[in-house]
């Protein structure tokens, strides 16, 4: 092979070598992900959690994080404080040394912290790197140290009487660094300080810090440290925020743990009690160690890893998971994830197999198994392990990496869970009857939802014979056309066949009132023939596995009688859809018929020809008739009353609601979704006392003459 020009002029001298804090600079996205807002909230919680690490070490109770209006931050803890002596390796401060210095800290081994989030010894250096201005300021021994950097640079800021910023004239140290005592401190007051102004050259403006994401970070660290109080105050006055109109203030402190946690992020009725598992497990793993000699050598270490582990099953299908190390957020999971989701699905398996007979599961042919799907149905859990250095992949610290945790893991999960599961109290056995009836269901919903998703949407679904006979179907294939009316008994039904277009329009009969599937359990609601039907034919599943695109109607019309029956019936479906179809109720494709209650017949008078006109209300009624007399026109007395959609021919029923020209439908809406699952639990829900409450505080506006009786 032959070497060209081009390829002789590339050697060592073109190779760059950036060193210490230069590196960061120059890429900064290696060390913090991103230089939008992401990044910046980054930079933010590589100081926070060094004042959590504290925390978790038992020398800290207090964390103060101020926003201030000039875009710069301040955090400040009671911790022991930073160490302000020389380290002997590199005759720094230890100031200087944790600001300055890349993986320099007290977090490898030495003793100082057993479990820490702060784990690279690059948080604090890549922070003052990436800040215009950073001030430290450190209270130890009865002094106030301070020391204040410019880009990563140790030096001095002379700053005017109006207070400190980043544009201030900066004066690097020339021959030595210098930590400065600028005050006193009661003896024994502890703590340290950490202004800083981000960097615009490496951060946009519009990249700012998310008040909410803060707040939300912050309640979710003082669940996972009981005991420790941290206060977000907000003077930025930014539009939009809390504090827009002033200065916002907020303290967070627990004391339950990870049991106060999953209580608080669970966003349904539970069907079990939230269980804590703890427990514990140790490894060993090779790691490289200082020597004496200052030199890497690798060891074996003996590591012990704490799971603490809170969960919860609740009514809803939704799966809210959160994984920790060492109060560290791991979004993306890892070991500790995996090792908790194996050890789930293991117990439940074989508790469901265990009680196959009763459960009426059939495990022979594998078609009923249960899947990790079914097992997290429902579940919030707050999945924490606390461990010396453990291995992350990246800065960024996602996803955890220590291999060992997941077997540590799963072995806590089965042994603690097995025994919630296998408990022997009236209480725990009637949880564990609940949840085991619930993943059964869970799994026979997928089984049919997948079933259902191998028919085809219209051609297939009619050709087979999957769908009830009483559906009258329509003739069109387009989705967003076609509308389908669940209508309230087989008599409404006759009328109705002859009132629709048949072209667009379908219907589906129900029997009277269907069951409440706010009281009922999912395998209840599976069983029932009329909420088995009305899910059979929109054929887009249920719950979880609920899949809008596959609906085989662009509309869904729920038309019952206009009594008291014939709202409580429409309640019950949209019971049904606002539990297990919810999309549709958000996407606004849900609705209700409004069938008339009166017709008056008008006689003809002079040129004008006799005709009839629909009311909908008493007040109308009563409006319309006084129009008449006024105008001199005559009606006939016996007004007739609509009690049921049976009673209307289907010329009436076509022009007064099931004609697109003519009709009037109510949108179902749900804009409210926390509102709208409390009054469906009031109304529809197991617990009667409070609807006993609602009932009797609104009896006195009922006007019982004009109660169907």
């Amino acid at each position: 092979m032959t070497t060209t020009a081009a390829d002789s002029s590339y050697n060592a001298r073109h190779l760059s070598v950036l060193e210490g804090l230069e590196a960061v600079r120059k890429r900064p996205g290696m060390y913090i992900g991103s230089t939008d807002s992401r990044g910046l909230m980054h930079c933010l919680w590589e100081i926070i959690d060094n004042s959590v690490d504290e925390a978790l070490a038992g020398n800290c109770e207090d964390i103060r994080i101020v926003l201030h209006a000039d875009t710069s931050v301040t955090v400040e803890d009671d911790g022991r404080g930073i160490p302000v002596d020389v380290e002997p390796k590199t005759g720094l401060t230890g100031v200087e040394v944790v600001f300055t210095k890349l993986h320099a800290g007290g977090k490898f081994g030495g003793g100082s912290y057993t479990a820490s989030g702060g784990l690279h010894g690059v948080g604090a250096s890549v922070v003052n790197a990436l800040s215009a201005r950073l001030d430290v300021d450190v209270d130890r021994g009865g002094k106030t140290h301070r020391m204040t950097f410019h880009r990563g640079e140790p030096g001095r800021f002379d700053d005017p009487s109006s207070g400190p910023g980043p544009e201030s004239p900066f004066s690097p140290f020339v021959t030595g660094s210098e930590l400065s005592v600028v005050g006193k401190v009661k003896r024994g007051v502890t703590g340290t300080r950490v202004r800083y102004w981000a960097d615009r050259q490496i951060f946009p403006k519009n990249a700012v810090f998310s008040y909410d994401e803060l707040v939300t970070r912050v309640r979710q660290t003082t669940f996972l440290v009981p005991g420790l109080r941290i206060t977000v105050r907000d003077e930025r006055g930014l539009p939009g925020t809390p504090a827009e109109d002033g200065p916002v203030e907020e303290s967070f402190v627990h004391s339950g743990g990870t049991v106060d946690f999953a209580e608080f992020l669970a966003p349904d009725a539970p069907v079990t009690g939230t269980w804590h598992l703890i427990g514990s497990g140790s490894f060993t793993e090779t790691v490289p160690v200082l020597d004496s000699k200052g030199h890497m050598t690798p060891q074996p270490v003996d590591r012990d890893c704490e799971v603490d582990v809170a969960l919860r099953w609740g009514t809803g299908y939704a799966t809210e998971l959160r994984t920790f190390v060492n109060i560290i957020a791991t979004p993306k999971g890892g070991s500790h994830q995996s090792g908790f989701e194996a050890g789930l699905l293991k117990v439940v398996r074989k508790a469901v197999e265990t009680n196959a007979r009763k459960l009426k599961v059939s495990t022979k042919d594998g078609s009923e198994r249960i899947d990790k799907e079914d097992v997290l149905a429902g579940l919030t859990a707050v999945v924490t392990v606390r461990l010396a250095e453990p291995q992350f992949e990246g800065q960024t610290k996602e996803v955890l990496g220590t291999a060992p945790v997941r077997g540590i893991m799963a072995r806590v999960v089965e042994k603690e869970l097995a025994a919630r599961l296998n408990a022997t109290t009236r209480d725990g056995k009637t949880q564990a009857a609940l949840l085991l009836d619930k993943v059964v269901a869970e799994m026979r919903a997928r089984v049919t939802a997948r079933k259902q998703k191998e028919i085809s949407r219209r051609k297939n679904a009619l050709e087979s014979s999957s769908l009830p006979a009483k559906l009258a179907d329509c003739r069109s294939n387009d989705v967003a056309r076609s509308e389908l009316f669940i209508v309230e008994g087989d008599s409404a039904l006759g009328t109705a066949k002859l009132a629709r277009s048949s072209d667009f329009q379908a219907l589906l009969p129900i029997r009277g009132k269907i069951l409440n599937v706010q009281k009922a359990s999912l395998s209840d609601m599976l069983r029932n023939a009329e909420c088995a039907a009305i899910i059979q034919v929109i054929g887009a599943g249920s719950g979880r596995s609920f899949d809008l695109e596959a609906s085989r109607y662009g509309k869904i019309v729920l038309m019952t009688d206009a009594d008291v029956d014939g709202a409580h019936i429409r309640t019950l479906l949209l019971t049904l859809f606002f539990r297990y179809m919810r999309p549709l109720v958000d996407a606004g494709r849900v609705f209700a018929a409004v069938p008339p209650l009166h017709r008056v017949e008008v006689s003809a008078t002079g040129r004008k020809k006799a005709e009839y006109i629909y009311t909908y209300s008493e007040a109308e009624l009563a409006a319309t008739l006084k129009k008449l007399d006024r105008a001199g026109r005559r009606y006939k007395d016996d007004i007739q009353r609509y009690k049921g959609l049976g009673e209307m021919d289907a010329d009436q029923l076509a022009e007064t609601t099931m004609d697109p020209r003519h009709r009037t439908l109510r949108r179902v809406t749900a804009d409210h979704a926390e509102s709208a699952e409390r009054v469906f639990e009031l109304l529809m829900g197991s617990d009667v006392p409070p609807r006993k409450e609602f009932i009797v505080a609104g009896a006195h506006e009922i006007d019982r003459s004009k109660i169907d009786t």
